[in-house]
């Protein structure tokens, strides 16, 4: 590694961080997924159970979705230190979403041997918008990517040295712990790799045989978890065959038949067929324009406004780069490519397609081709020296612009066109419960928004052993979701203010702006940091 290459990598770690610390600790608000994982980690801190009494779970039971566990675990000192905060609950995921740009850098360079490539490859993950996103916040996506990255490169090391192995499986494990969306797509990549470099593979047998019998050691208490049946729930609840879309077409195509029942309409028409359609069709989505180049996701909280997963003069690149690709023999574009088409694998399982969470490890190999097109570029045009350096200011200009209103849509418009995608004028409101409303023997609030109920105990700091003792999950809703209706004087519900009001004598109504009559007495309009008014408080 020259000189120039170490500057180079520090400068761009130097942004990478810059780019997912700056205020971390408040932008965007915190979400309730967020608060689930703080206060979690501060139950097992207090108490050595998670938020219902589970004494250090596997998985978290939380909104009786049965969160993978590991992001908790990595949570936790932190909060230990630094309290129950937002700052320690990002921390990790920004600190891993810093560490995958080095990483890419070295798998990059130990796939291809080109430092140029591998250099453009940091620069690129560490301004891409699907990128960020993910590492601003607490997302175990954006860790379990930094575990698979790692480990792909310590197999690639291992190749030449095999002793790497047994790590780059620890480090493939330990993904497994963090995200359901890669325990489909890793094993496909770790088979897939056993493909590519069959020769390499036979070499080294024993070694390689010795980690996966030691991998699977390390996954017994994973799979015996799963195997419980909670934690399959919400796998279940979000998986395909949840969709009845495919199951509906197949009763509408048999009906055109003139024999419901018979043979060539069963033959034909079936769950195998229209499902396998419906995965092929959701795998496709995440590789369509709208989704990679204009508009990104169709979730709000995954996206920003007007702006792709990438940028869309990415468009361009990756197209250079796969025709570049197309003509060469490297193995390493085998190793890449199979990793872009495993992608969006466990993603495409899922009703919700294109799902920018769900497959955000693509992030990784659509990087380092778009890099490939960008260097591709640069070497047509070190041929043309009469237009070279006007080729490189287009370049730059076009480049820059894009990160720049990327940066401007985040900042200034995301939270102001997307004020529900995350839990803004919670904290606010938490503000103004913790110190000016304490004197009420009930406090009632909507239940308009996402789990009010954990943004109330990670913000109030409210002692765990008291809500496990004073709490009940109620039963799942038609999404898989459940939620707790109440603990200590607080109670969540819809407020129809007409109803509400005169059953509950001198207790606080928090409702949002629809709910709150304007002849009501209300004593504080809460704002979120984007100046929308999302609580009115009514002394009743």
């Amino acid at each position: 590694m020259s000189n120039k290459s170490k500057l180079l990598l520090i400068l761009i770690v130097f942004l990478s961080a810059l780019l997912r610390f700056w205020r971390l600790d408040s932008y965007p608000a915190l979400n309730a997924d967020e608060a689930a994982i703080g206060y979690n980690a501060y139950s097992l801190i207090q108490t050595g159970k998670d938020e219902h009494g589970n004494p250090w779970p596997i998985h978290f039971q939380s909104f009786n979705d049965y969160k993978p566990g590991l992001y908790f675990y990595l949570v936790l000192p932190f909060v230990k230190v630094l309290g129950l905060t937002e700052l320690a609950v990002r921390i990790p995921g920004a600190l891993l979403g810093v560490g995958t740009v080095i990483v890419l850098y070295f798998l990059v360079r130990e796939l291809f041997r080109n430092e140029r490539l591998a250099v453009l490859s940091s620069i690129f993950l560490t301004i891409s918008p699907w990128h960020i996103h993910f590492s601003r916040g607490g997302w175990e996506v954006n860790v379990a990517t930094f575990f698979m990255t790692l480990g792909l490169w310590l197999f690639l090391k291992g190749l030449k040295n095999s002793k790497f192995f047994l790590i780059s499986i620890l480090f493939f494990v330990l993904s497994l712990y963090t995200y359901h969306a890669l325990r489909v797509v890793v094993p496909l990549l770790i088979l897939g790799l056993g493909l590519i470099y069959s020769k390499e593979i036979k070499a080294n047998l024993k070694r390689i045989v010795a980690s996966g019998l030691i991998a699977l050691v390390l996954l017994l208490p994973l799979g015996l978890d799963f195997a419980k049946g909670e934690a399959r729930s919400r796998v279940a609840g979000v998986g395909l065959f949840a969709d009845p879309g495919p199951l509906s077409r197949i009763n509408e195509q048999r009906g055109n038949h003139g024999n419901f029942e018979g043979l060539g309409a069963r033959a034909i028409h079936n769950k195998a067929v229209n499902y396998s359609l419906a995965f092929v069709q959701n795998w496709a989505q995440h590789f369509s324009g709208e989704f990679l180049f204009v508009s990104g996701d169709a979730i709000q909280r995954n996206k920003v406004p007007e702006t792709g997963q990438m940028y869309l003069i990415d468009f361009v690149l990756l197209m250079i780069a796969l025709a570049a690709v197309a003509r060469g023999s490297n193995r390493g574009w085998a190793a890449i490519l199979l990793w872009l088409l495993l992608a969006p694998t466990a993603a495409a399982l899922t009703f919700q397609s294109p799902h920018a969470l769900r497959a955000q490890n693509m992030v990784i190999p659509l990087v380092v081709i778009s890099a490939y097109g960008l260097l591709t570029i640069l070497k047509w045009m070190g041929g043309f020296s009469r237009f070279k350096v006007l080729g490189y200011i287009a370049i730059g200009v076009v480049m820059v612009w894009s990160f720049a209103r990327y940066q401007h849509m985040y900042w200034v418009h995301m939270a102001k066109e997307y004020p529900f995608s995350s839990q803004y004028g919670v904290r606010e409101l938490l503000k103004f419960v913790s110190e000016e409303a304490q004197g009420y023997n009930k406090i009632i609030v909507t239940d308009r928004y996402d789990q009010p109920y954990i943004l109330f105990a990670f913000y109030l700091k409210y002692p765990p052993q008291k809500f496990q003792e004073n709490h009940t999950l109620t039963p799942r809703d038609k999404f898989g979701f459940s939620t707790v209706t109440s603990f200590d004087k607080y109670e969540f519900m819809p407020i129809n203010y007409d109803s509400v009001q005169p059953q509950n004598p001198g207790c606080l109504i928090v409702g949002t702006d629809g709910e709150i009559p304007p002849e009501a007495n209300i004593i504080k309009k809460v704002y979120g940091q984007n100046g929308y008014l999302y609580f009115e408080a009514v002394a009743n």
